[in-house]
């Protein structure tokens, strides 16, 4: 990709992310989002579905006879975080902002799908799949239950993710698994309140508590085979509103990740466990609320192989790397369709605030390498024999 009109569409692209990046959206309520995205895309000249899991977006285009079809997704949602990068085009939504670079893989689907409905060399069909919700409420899932397949076939899938920790100019596309699956877990532990001075008064809520997060350390420790990655993690504890008075209630909340399933077995299993007898042994109860979220992201080795082979023969170095303890619901795609989930670096000089930090803000110079990779990749598998 190179030249004037490509000069032009990326700049274009960083307008649109700049664009996306003032006006944040959380999960199945990125309605401006959504209609920005299809509005793009109806100027494209591309086939444009609206609403599928509510906000989600699927522009198609179709060259030629062939059944051949793709699917390319990018996701569209915000997180709820205060920005505190000092970027020019700085959240205006207070409390919300794109703190993992949606803004960007936007952008760069957007792009991609302008500058494939200029090609007249492709025989088949690309579908450019714009998801919400990724971030912690499933829409990839919903998109999935929809019937997003049935109505979009695509005999492939394939999505990529901006990463702060890879060198720009780098890419991973592993042959198995790239992120992991995960759950969250709450643990409300009821004793008996009692002022603080008269402890033996009651049962300690949050004495027990304390002892049912120590507890859940053992999990990974003692109870998941070393040979295997699993993440048992507390990440809130909640209990009383004032000094002097031992609550009724403690509350404990966190998340688990693993890949295999039997390991995701066991630790559900075992922080009910743990928590109901070490909940009794201090005289309290405990109820414990767990749901699994998403399950562990893997790639089709073929896929993946591809992936590769077409980012190799554009702009970017193929690099190894272990899997991510993160999780990504586009697993949910790629337990329907075979396809491939991968990074693209996107590692800023000097400070680089991770995905999720308040600092951090999409890498405008990774836009021009995943364009081309997606524009590469359609033409790689839709291409007139």
């Amino acid at each position: 990709m190179t030249g004037a009109g490509t000069a032009d569409l990326l700049a274009e692209a960083v307008s649109w992310r700049h664009h996306l990046h003032r006006h944040p959206e959380l999960a199945f309520n990125e309605r401006e989002t959504s209609e920005f995205i299809a509005s793009q895309l109806d100027r494209f000249g591309l086939k444009v579905h609206r609403g599928l899991a509510g906000t989600g977006v699927v522009g198609t285009l179709s060259r030629g006879t062939s059944r051949r079809s793709i699917g390319i997704r990018a996701d569209i949602d915000a997180l709820p975080i205060r920005e505190e990068s000092g970027a020019e085009h700085v959240s205006g939504v207070p409390g919300v902002m794109h703190a993992c670079g949606h803004d960007g893989h936007t952008a760069m689907a957007l792009a991609a799908a302008r500058a494939c409905a200029t090609l007249a060399d492709l025989d088949g069909t690309v579908h450019f799949i714009f998801q919400p919700a990724e971030e912690n409420e499933g829409g990839g899932r919903r998109m999935v239950e929809e019937g997003l397949f049935k109505s979009f076939p695509c005999d492939n899938i394939y999505a990529l993710h901006n990463w702060p920790a890879l060198p720009i100019g780098t890419c991973v596309a592993r042959d198995d698994a790239m992120m992991a699956a995960f759950a969250t877990f709450e643990i409300s532990i009821r004793g008996r309140g009692a002022h603080g001075a008269m402890p033996h008064a009651g049962t300690d809520a949050i004495l027990t508590a304390a002892q049912v997060v120590s507890s859940l350390q053992s999990i990974v420790s003692r109870n998941v085979d070393p040979l295997e990655s699993a993440v048992v993690s507390v990440t809130q504890i909640r209990g009383g509103e004032t000094w002097n008075v031992l609550p009724d209630e403690c509350v404990i909340r966190g998340t688990a990740r693993w890949y295999e399933s039997k390991v995701g077995d066991c630790i559900e299993a075992r922080i009910s466990q743990l928590a109901g007898s070490v909940a009794a042994g201090f005289g309290c109860t405990a109820r414990v609320r767990y749901e699994r979220r998403y399950p562990a992201t893997i790639n089709d080795p073929t896929s993946a192989r591809l992936v590769r082979e077409v980012a190799a023969a554009t702009r970017l170095t193929v690099v190894d790397s272990r899997p991510s303890m993160g999780s990504e619901d586009f697993a949910y795609m790629l337990e329907a369709v075979p396809g491939c989930y991968l990074w693209l670096g996107a590692a800023r000089a000097g400070e680089n605030p991770g995905l999720h930090s308040p600092r951090y803000d999409f890498n405008d110079e990774v836009l021009p390498a995943g364009v081309e990779l997606w524009v590469s990749l359609v033409r790689r598998c839709l291409a007139r024999a």
